[in-house]
């Protein structure tokens, strides 16, 4: 699936350090995550396999922070937890701090371990593992 014009004209709108890398995040997460939906989402690039959330980037006052829905499951020193459910983050503020073979293992393991977002407000705010 290609980057929707949305994501894009996201990174467009950063300024030259961030846009390289929103740039980075973007071609690499579409390559990992080929079949995943991706779409502008709560106003920030997010990819989605079968309309659950799996990764996706926002700018902050002072970084671009990747968030993996599930990455606390994912046990990795390089994610730090993010807010109280299942979610973790990463945070850059240049290009060259993005190690790829960490984000391509993280991105394996985005499809491999998943809770389901989808279903959260159907499920009152209960995690359950789909994968």
């Amino acid at each position: 699936m290609e980057i929707s014009k949305d994501i894009i004209k996201y990174n467009e709108s950063k300024d030259e350090g961030d846009r390289l890398i929103c740039n980075l995040l973007s071609e690499t997460i579409n390559k990992s995550l080929p079949k995943a939906e991706n779409k502008i989402w709560h106003a920030h690039p997010v990819w989605f396999l079968d309309g659950n959330p799996i990764v996706g980037y926002s700018k902050l006052k002072n970084c671009i922070r990747l968030l993996f829905w599930s990455g606390q499951t994912f046990e990795e020193d390089g994610l730090k937890p993010e807010g109280s459910f299942k979610a973790a983050e990463a945070r850059y503020t240049n290009v060259d701090q993005i190690k790829l073979k960490d984000l391509k293992r993280w991105l394996v393991k985005s499809k491999n371990i998943q809770w389901d977002y989808k279903n959260i407000i159907k499920l009152k705010g209960k995690m359950v593992r789909i994968k």
